[in-house]
């Protein structure tokens, strides 16, 4: 197991990251319940998605794990799966085997594009500068998912956005703040596993708050139901709502991966002597074979989750933390009560300590150069703003070139980099002519 995962070369334990595994699985283990829920809107079985979610997942994160070493977790993205409900199903009046196939047919697109480094080139095209404001704009997302996870931020206070007033009513809201607490003490205090004691004491806590319920006549183990396998429809494949299906989720799923993996990787410090993602052509293709896993299974587009983050901020340096959250959604298949006690309100202040955490990478970046701050200051902005990992990325990039034009300094704009930008533009003219 050492010499397999490196752990020491790494500067980890196994005891580091089982708790990193668990912390990881903790933080995204609200997946479970989300995407069958938007999903099942498209006419799909609850139970059904449930088993493909947990299966997929364990799936795609032991492929990171064996194939890329990294500590990263995989599950359907949020995004995708409510495209794949409200756009093209109940929007576009298809069927949920012809979303299926879309999924598939970019996940297999994907896995040749890694195969041939495509993907790989497209990361290492994006300035150090960017690379190190998506960690930051992956930060400052995350812990605004946290915060409206545990609605101690919300749209009804009278502006865009605020915070909720912290009285008894939002009870959801001050366990959140409780459990904030706790986290931010036992990291001070150097407890080793301060998130993941967090989240538990949290769900405890949250008891007589009436936040963390537990149902009558409650038992912690069930029997998975058989998931949607191989429904696919390629009767309209060749069609152009087809493809402008396909691209969407083509496009949105490799630029949120490419987001999720720098922001880690900057995170753990997992990068090259060029600071370039260690195993970024395995762990692309390990994503890659997620998402075929998951249309195979009957679920939308499996993706790097950004909560993998947590997991790295409890010390995961290795693919034996992705071992360890793999086990968990498989052990959630017949423990699915079990994991479902942990509030939102528990896993919350993981995402918002996170988020502190992330934020580390804006010291090292160069604001006193416009050329390069300004775009960075964009990829930050937008990711939160936006709440996509994606459009920061798109945007920062647009960014970077005009600085760099603008500042007579074109020469440092690598080819590729060009050639994003470009495609970056078009697509926002299609988003905003269609």
């Amino acid at each position: 197991m050492e010499k397999f995962f490196k752990l020491k070369e790494r500067g980890s334990t196994v005891n580091r990251e089982i708790v990193a595994g668990i912390t990881t699985f903790l933080a995204m283990s609200y997946i479970l319940a989300v995407n069958p829920n938007i999903l099942s809107g498209s006419g799909m079985n609850w139970e059904s998605i449930f088993t493909a979610t947990a299966i997929s997942s364990a799936i795609a994160t032991l492929v990171m794990a064996f194939c890329a070493n990294l500590p990263v977790a995989l599950a359907p993205g949020l995004g995708l799966n409510a495209f794949f409900t409200y756009t093209v199903v109940l929007g576009m009046g298809c069927t949920w085997q012809f979303a299926l196939t879309a999924v598939l047919l970019e996940g297999v697109l994907f896995i040749i594009l890694s195969l041939v480094g495509i993907r790989e080139a497209i990361i290492k095209s994006i300035p150090v500068s960017l690379r190190k404001a998506v960690a930051v704009g992956i930060g400052l997302f995350i812990t605004l998912i946290g915060l409206a996870n545990a609605g101690i931020v919300g749209t009804d206070t009278g502006t865009l956005i605020g915070f909720e007033n912290l009285n008894l009513s939002h009870t959801s809201a001050l366990v959140a703040v409780l459990g904030l607490i706790i986290t931010i003490v036992l990291f001070i205090m150097n407890v080793p596993g301060s998130i993941l004691i967090g989240i538990a004491l949290t769900t405890v806590i949250g008891i007589p708050f009436g936040v963390t319920t537990i149902p009558e006549n409650w038992a912690p183990f069930s029997v998975p139901k058989a998931p949607h396998l191989f429904q696919f429809e390629w009767s309209n494949v060749f069609t152009l709502k087809f493809f402008v299906v396909f691209f969407t989720f083509l496009f949105t799923d490799m630029f949120d991966t490419i987001g999720t993996l720098m922001g880690v990787a900057e995170q753990a410090n997992l990068k090259d002597k060029e600071g370039n993602i260690i195993n970024a052509k395995q762990a692309l293709l390990s994503d890659a074979i997620g998402t075929v896993a998951g249309a195979c299974l009957g679920t939308s587009t499996v993706t790097s989750f950004v909560e993998s983050t947590s997991g790295v901020a409890a010390g995961g340096r290795t693919g034996l933390t992705s071992v360890v959250t793999a086990i968990m959604f498989l052990l959630a298949l017949f423990l699915s009560p079990l994991f479902a006690l942990v509030p939102s309100a528990a896993t919350a202040p993981a995402l918002i300590f996170v988020g502190f955490l992330m934020m580390r990478s804006i010291t090292t970046i160069n604001f006193k150069d416009p050329t390069e701050g300004i775009p960075a200051f964009i990829t930050i902005m937008v990711m939160p703003f936006s709440y996509s990992i994606a459009k920061g990325i798109s945007w920062g990039v647009i960014a970077y070139v005009i600085s760099k034009v603008a500042g007579k300094k074109s020469r440092e704009i690598p080819f590729v980099t060009w050639v994003l930008a470009a495609i970056f533009v078009a697509d926002i003219i299609f988003e905003a002519v269609k």
